[in-house]
C-alpha cells in the first residue's frame, strides 16, 4: 500500500465564498463569560453575510453579551482530503420595523432564509419556534485545504 503525503494551502477569498455559498448548515461559535459553546445552524451566505434564525433562549442571551462570533463550514472527502472555512465577526440580531432602513434589512434576511426553507415565515413554516433573525457581518474569512 502506497502512502501519499498530504498538502496543505489556503484557500482564496473566492474560493472560501464559494464554500459558504455551496452549503446551508455550519457551526456557530460563540463565547459567554468563562464558557465557549458551538452549536449547528442553518444559514446562508450573501454579500459578505451571513444570516441565520434562532429560538429565543440560551444561545441568543449569550449573544447578546458577546457579539463576537466564530462560525464555519467544512467539506470532508476523507482523512486528507476537506475544505474548511472559518468566518470571524459581529453577529446582530435583527428585528421586524413598520418602515425604514432596517425593515428592509429584514426583508433582505427572510428573502435570503427563504432561498433554503420556502415556506420561512409563512403558516406553512417548518420551524415556526425561530422566530428570530440574525445575520454575521463576514469581518474575516479565512480557508484551508488538505490533499492527498
Amino acid at each position: 500500500m502506497t502512502t501519499t503525503t498530504p498538502s496543505f494551502r489556503t484557500l482564496d477569498v473566492a474560493e472560501c465564498e464559494a464554500l459558504l455559498s455551496a452549503h446551508q448548515v455550519g457551526r456557530l461559535a460563540f463565547s459567554f463569560r468563562d464558557r465557549v459553546d458551538i452549536e449547528p445552524i442553518h444559514y446562508v451566505y450573501s454579500e459578505g453575510w451571513i444570516y441565520g434564525r434562532t429560538s429565543p433562549g440560551t444561545k441568543l442571551r449569550a449573544l447578546t453579551y458577546d457579539r463576537l462570533v466564530a462560525f464555519e463550514v467544512d467539506e470532508v472527502d476523507a482523512l486528507f482530503s476537506w475544505r474548511s472555512v472559518v468566518v470571524k465577526g459581529t453577529l446582530f440580531v435583527l428585528a421586524p420595523e413598520d418602515d425604514g432602513p432596517l425593515s428592509r434589512v429584514w426583508e433582505q434576511a427572510v428573502f435570503q432564509l427563504q432561498r433554503i426553507v420556502p415556506a420561512a415565515f409563512t403558516a406553512a413554516d417548518p420551524t415556526p419556534e425561530r422566530t428570530i433573525i440574525f445575520r454575521i457581518q463576514a469581518d474575516q474569512i479565512t480557508g484551508r485545504q488538505a490533499i492527498s
